[in-house]
């Protein structure tokens, strides 16, 4: 967790003075946490005056796990990917959440039956449907044009160094799809040995050229500086960089990984109801729809869709930036917290152990 903490902009200092109560919510950081803090901590502190204090991690659940195995819980709610939400569950470190809390749609609609499949658990409540993806700078290419995952793996005619997430994790499946798996098949195919032995030698086919990246913001600077050619990224920091301050970045959406970010709340959690009541109003339909505006991901709700319409750019439709576009799904590959929960461990160790190799 960064050391600083960082005041959200939900926070004016006479709301700050005026609140007799306030909650700490910890997120990724970057792009991301401006769209939580302009959808929904902005608003919260509006209409129930509860501050909201904003936290960065590199990865949210590594602290998370730290704070409540020491008992000494300083945030009240944490954005988390659904298999740290899911195996964090299961090792009784958060706090259940029941879904009557939850809001229902406009029309009606019972958030259990509103929000889309895999998004509500236990313990968590789904937001976003984020993806990674693979992005280039189109100025590196001025004739012949990256256009599928196999391209970043083919150096000979896309040269240039490439970035990837330093994890197990979306870096295996991405290797197998570059190396002819159809998205439908990865999981299979990572199920057995010769799967994971197919997808390491296929990053070995390129580890020379390989530059790793582990907080969300690197990818997008490695591409500004021009210290990669292309690199896997989260979606909405491709987008953002391009969109608001016109990078030369064009995402490729063929071989894709995409899952949920959801809300927890760690067990002894300090401001319980207050975080329950941030959650709630959160994961509302209208709250969803306007964190969708500032950044392209898809909401995890149904009824927040039709709300999305522009960016809030005022011109620029979102729904083709989602990762859930119909065009954007020819080839993606829903990331599998089933197979995550169960191989995480021995697979980063492996990966580790191969990083360190030479």
């Amino acid at each position: 967790m960064k050391k600083a903490l960082v005041l959200s902009t939900a926070l004016s200092a006479v709301a700050f003075a005026a609140s007799a109560e306030q909650i700490t919510v910890m997120s990724w950081g970057g792009a991301y946490t401006t769209s939580q803090v302009e959808a929904f901590h902005k608003p919260f502190t509006a209409e129930t005056g509860i501050g909201v204090v904003s936290v960065d991690a590199d990865n949210p659940a590594t602290p998370l796990k730290a704070m409540v195995e020491a008992k000494n819980v300083s945030v009240d709610v944490v954005d988390v990917n659904t298999s740290d939400a899911v195996r964090l569950c299961d090792e009784g470190q958060l706090e259940e959440i029941d879904p009557a809390i939850l809001p229902a749609a406009p029309d009606g609609t019972p958030a259990t039956e509103d929000f889309l499949p895999g998004a509500l658990s236990d313990c968590a409540v789904g937001n976003i449907v984020y993806s990674m993806i693979v992005a280039y700078d189109d100025s590196k290419f001025p004739n012949e044009k990256p256009k599928t995952i196999a391209d970043f793996f083919d150096t000979e005619t896309f040269p240039g160094k490439r970035a990837m997430w330093k994890s197990a994790k979306t870096t295996l499946e991405m290797a197998l799809m570059g190396d002819g798996v159809p998205a439908a098949e990865v999981y299979d195919v990572m199920g057995t040995p010769e799967g994971v032995d197919r997808a390491f030698a296929k990053l070995d086919a390129i580890k020379g050229d390989l530059i790793w990246w582990e907080a969300g913001a690197q990818p997008v600077q490695l591409l500004a500086d021009g210290e990669v050619a292309m690199t896997t990224a989260y979606n909405g920091r491709i987008f953002a960089a391009a969109v608001s301050e016109n990078k030369p970045f064009v995402p490729i959406w063929d071989g894709q990984v995409y899952e949920y970010d959801l809300f927890v709340i760690p067990k002894g959690a300090p401001n319980l109801e207050a975080a329950k009541k941030f959650v709630a109003f959160a994961t509302g339909t209208q709250p969803l729809a306007d964190q969708a505006k500032w950044i392209s991901y898809g909401p995890a709700r149904k009824s927040s869709a039709p709300l999305v319409g522009l960016y809030q750019d005022g011109k620029t439709e979102m729904g083709p930036h989602m990762p859930t576009a119909e065009a954007n799904l020819t080839n993606a590959l829903p990331s599998s917290y089933e197979f995550w929960v169960d191989h995480d461990t021995e697979l980063e160790e492996r990966f580790n152990a191969w990083l360190a190799s030479n």
